[in-house]
């Protein structure tokens, strides 16, 4: 059981709407200013549920890296006074930033994944 205490009245409603939409299966519910969150027994489907919801996570990690560069080139491009030279090492440091991001994101996904799914 979770108990989330909301210290601002108004909001009890919108924190147990938004632990409801949250994509993890919990039903919430409010007493006054106390909202309690039963959760469910970690079975084999419900472990699967939560897998697919870390690799969701990822993905949009991921899609926020490559954003970051995508931006990152755009203003490279788009810089005055600076050699190509400069500008080709750049887009270099930036791809290898990029793979590094990328791969840590992939080892905390695995690690998370096989947390998860351990018994």
């Amino acid at each position: 059981m979770l108990t989330v205490t909301v210290w601002d009245k108004g909001m009890v409603n919108a924190v147990e709407k938004a632990i409801r939409d949250s994509d993890l299966g919990l039903n919430p519910q409010s007493a006054g200013t106390t909202i309690r969150v039963p959760l469910p027994a970690l079975n084999e489907e419900r472990r699967r549920d939560l897998v697919k919801v870390v690799h969701k996570l990822a993905e949009e990690g991921r899609i926020a890296v490559r954003h970051a560069r995508t931006e990152a080139r755009d203003r490279l491009k788009h810089l005055e006074h600076i050699s190509e030279d400069d500008v080709k090492h750049a887009e270099k440091d930036l791809q290898k930033a990029h793979d590094e991001a990328m791969k840590r994101i992939e080892d905390l996904l695995k690690g998370k994944e096989a947390e998860i799914m351990e018994v």
